[in-house]
């Protein structure tokens, strides 16, 4: 984790905790050095969102999630993130319009996923319970290779879409989704199996 460098001594350490999947209260001490990643992303998007060549933006987005991405990604703008550096993209993706990842509980996208448009993402959940609830609770999200996520689709915390899998558009799915699979609906259930023909 390459953004690790600019911390000195434990501070690092609340982001470790993150990756974990360590609840961490928002008034834990070392909170603040979330907060001062999440302000640099912020300027990086506003950067990210009005460049106009895929060069600039594949650079801009390298610098968000904190290492250079594959030549073969493709995002249209406007894309959205709270913190950036806990996603992890392969080759071959595609992110559609005003996509929304939120990646404290880190999010990662395998070679040869489709996104499309207006697609959420959401790593980080809060305890229902009213004395806890300003509680983070990370819990990654894994999109397999090859998975197409219809438009406009959720994907809860904690969620695995297996291998080849498609998202219905307008779907939320909030269980992990077998591989060669398709679901729909709210919440997601599954439809139908693929056949793989190769």
């Amino acid at each position: 984790m390459e953004y690790l460098k600019n911390y000195k001594g434990d501070n690092y350490k609340i982001f470790e905790r993150l990756r974990a999947g360590t609840p961490i209260p928002m008034n834990d001490p070392d909170y603040g050095h979330i907060r001062k990643q999440v302000i640099k992303t912020k300027s990086l998007l506003n950067r990210l969102n009005i460049a106009e060549s895929v060069t600039d933006s594949r650079s801009i987005l390298s610098e968000i999630i904190g290492e250079e991405v594959d030549e073969t990604i493709t995002i249209f703008t406007p894309f959205y993130t709270n913190f950036g550096k806990h996603i992890s993209l392969g080759k071959n993706v595609f992110i559609n319009h005003a996509c929304s990842f939120l990646d404290l509980g880190c999010i990662t996208i395998e070679d040869g996923v489709m996104i499309g448009p207006r697609v959420n993402i959401i790593s980080e959940d809060h305890p229902v319970e009213p004395e806890n609830r300003n509680t983070l609770v990370p819990k990654a999200v894994i999109i397999k290779k090859n998975a197409w996520i219809g438009a406009a689709a959720t994907i809860l915390p904690g969620v695995i879409v297996g291998e080849n899998s498609v998202i219905a558009a307008g779907s939320v799915v909030k269980k992990d989704v077998p591989t060669n699979t398709v679901v729909g609906g709210i919440p997601a259930k599954i439809l139908k199996k693929l056949t793989n023909k190769k």
